[in-house]
């Protein structure tokens, strides 16, 4: 797949479409590993649109002025997919991406913005890399703690423990106003805003 970079007439300090990763299904509502779905279902709220299914890709968009919303249903290891295919027919640079994620390295309630890198080990970041055949896509960590040794599967498919959610709170409070603030003002000063705020 080609890097989407130089497609057309783009502003790749700003952001145009917002991908909160996920699985879908009831059964995995409120996990660990869906906390990019649940940030982004967050946004929507404020900006007060609507998720909406396309025929032509496996995922659910939301649209508020020229910001598009998405969460891919292909389930987290295929997540490029659906993206691919609606960065194609949107025309959006891979830099006026941002992809919103769990991750296990960062303490609970920590987020990060970062404008390009690895998978951090991640099968959503990773699909959605091999896919658009770049790491220069920008994405948004939601911190969910560190896995027990032996149960991490368990532990990024199961729910946030009662005494955390204060925590989880506050990180989907400041991940909304972070991606408010790469797409009105681009990632780097999302960057300098969002990633020396840390909760105590």
């Amino acid at each position: 797949m080609p890097n989407l970079m130089p497609l057309g007439e783009t502003n790749p300090s700003k952001i145009r479409l917002v991908a909160g990763l996920g699985n879908p299904g009831p059964e995995y509502a409120g996990t660990r590993h869906n906390i990019g779905f649940v940030v982004v279902d967050h946004l929507a709220a404020q900006f007060g649109s609507i998720w909406e299914k396309s025929t032509r890709w496996d995922a659910l968009t939301s649209k508020h002025d020229d910001t598009l919303l998405a969460k891919p249903m292909s389930f987290m290891n295929r997540s490029g997919y659906p993206l691919v295919a609606i960065a194609q027919f949107y025309k959006i640079a891979t830099p006026e991406i941002l992809v919103v994620l769990d991750d296990l390295a960062l303490p609970l309630g920590r987020i990060r913005i970062r404008p390009s890198g690895g998978t951090g080990g991640h099968n959503g970041l990773e699909s959605i890399i091999m896919q658009f055949g770049t790491e220069e896509i920008p994405r948004l960590r939601i911190g969910i703690g560190a896995a027990p040794h032996d149960g991490g599967v368990d532990y990024v498919l199961g729910r946030f423990f009662e005494e955390e959610r204060l925590l989880v709170k506050s990180a989907i409070e400041r991940g909304v106003e972070a991606i408010k603030c790469a797409v009105d003002n681009g990632v780097v000063s999302a960057m300098n805003t969002f990633n020396k705020i840390q909760e105590p």
